[in-house]
């Protein structure tokens, strides 16, 4: 059993900055993709920023120059460095990872339970 579970969202103005980091413990032998969605009200989940075994990210277009996504291999953890937020970011963030349990073993798409970002104005 593989769990995510990320940490980091909160209240704050426009212009300011949020660190999420997500953690992702259990049966783990290793971490391909990991990376943020994002899901606002009435809308379809979508990409924000994602990074490889290999360390190649993509961004989505709304966040680049603004997110950072990084990851510590060692601690199983992605971390999404957020500045110059604005009101547009306000959703929940969700935490994605696809992983393989073993060597050899299938891979497997897990999701957080998600993270409030809200950006005043």
């Amino acid at each position: 059993q593989v769990q995510l579970v990320e940490s980091g969202g909160g209240l704050v103005q426009a212009g300011g900055s949020l660190r999420l980091s997500c953690a992702a413990s259990g049966s783990i032998f290793m971490i391909k993709n990991i990376g943020w969605y994002r899901q606002a009200p009435g809308n379809q989940r979508e990409l924000v920023a994602q990074i490889t075994g290999g360390g190649s990210t993509n961004y989505a277009d709304s966040v680049k120059g603004r997110f950072t996504i990084s990851r510590d291999g060692a601690k199983n953890t992605v971390y999404l460095q957020m500045t110059n937020l604005k009101p547009e970011d306000t959703t929940v963030y969700y935490c994605n990872a696809l992983i393989s349990s073993s060597l050899g073993g299938g891979t497997y798409d897990y999701w957080g339970q998600g993270t409030q970002v809200t950006v005043s104005s």
